[in-house]
């Protein structure tokens, strides 16, 4: 796996030489448009407003919007001018309580490996941040952008996680969200709790998987078996469902909950039949 970056981690006077590397891989489909009467794919023009006509790369500036149809036009030289400091360095300026940090902040992880000479002073950062529960808050520039972001534990290894400036978020206040009525009914809310520890399951990242996508490679299987034609049945539409009786709604989703937890097989039943099989 290639680097995206090199540069080094830098609080205080210590300066960790490292490579940044992805800690995410895209399982997205791909699909190219095509014209329908013979597949041929389509490709997109840059084309001008103005009259419709194609711009060549070397004819194409970049320009801010500054009110409706007015730009001011910045050239490579303008971008140059306000390039930030320390663009090959992970500034740490912060250490705070990882506990403290809204998870809505956090946008997307790289992990940091060590360069040549970097293992001690890395893994004296691991450590610590380990031990004290800390995340380093930080500064960095990556393909000319300056982001926000936290320096982590995973594992055996630290981790970039780049972040939302605060400014970046939506206030949830600029959102129209009802409020629950005081004295909303002590039995629904038990209900609910029950509900929610009934459904109640140890994180295990590994139980959930991307069902559309799955299905959707199936069917392209399928479609590419049978010369194009899909064999696979379509599958029925959701009906629409609409809250009533809350109370009656949980109390239902209670009963199946409960009827699908005394499904499963205990540990105590599995090792009945393993001592009937055996002496069978």
């Amino acid at each position: 796996m290639r680097s995206l970056w090199k540069g080094s981690i830098s609080f205080g006077l210590v300066n960790i030489p490292v490579s940044l590397y992805p800690a995410t891989r895209s399982e997205e489909l791909s699909f190219r448009l095509l014209r329908a009467s013979d597949h041929s794919p389509v490709n997109y023009k840059r084309v001008a407003q103005k009259d419709g006509r194609e711009v060549p790369w070397d004819q194409i500036v970049k320009g801010y919007e500054y009110e409706k149809g007015k730009f001011v036009v910045l050239k490579d030289e303008d971008f140059r001018r306000v390039d930030v400091e320390a663009t090959q360095t992970v500034d740490i300026m912060d250490f705070v309580e990882i506990s403290e940090v809204n998870p809505m902040y956090f946008q997307k992880p790289y992990y940091l490996v060590p360069d040549k000479g970097g293992a001690p002073a890395y893994s004296l950062l691991h450590d610590v941040l380990a031990d004290t529960n800390k995340a380093g808050i930080a500064k960095v520039v990556i393909r000319t952008r300056q982001h926000l972001a936290a320096v982590k534990v995973q594992a055996a290894a630290l981790v970039l996680e780049i972040m939302h400036f605060a400014d970046e978020l939506v206030d949830v206040d600029e959102l129209k969200i009802p409020t629950l009525k005081a004295g909303s009914k002590a039995r629904e809310v038990a209900m609910a709790k029950a509900l929610v520890e009934q459904m109640t399951e140890k994180w295990d990242p590994k139980r959930y998987t991307d069902d559309y996508s799955s299905a959707l490679m199936s069917l392209i299987k399928d479609k590419i078996a049978h010369g194009g034609k899909v064999t696979t049945p379509v599958p029925k539409s959701p009906r629409e469902t609409k809250v009533i009786d809350l109370a009656a709604v949980l109390k239902e989703s209670l009963e199946k909950a409960g009827s699908s937890a005394r499904r499963k097989p205990t540990k105590k039943k599995s090792s009945r039949r393993t001592k009937s099989k055996k002496a069978a």
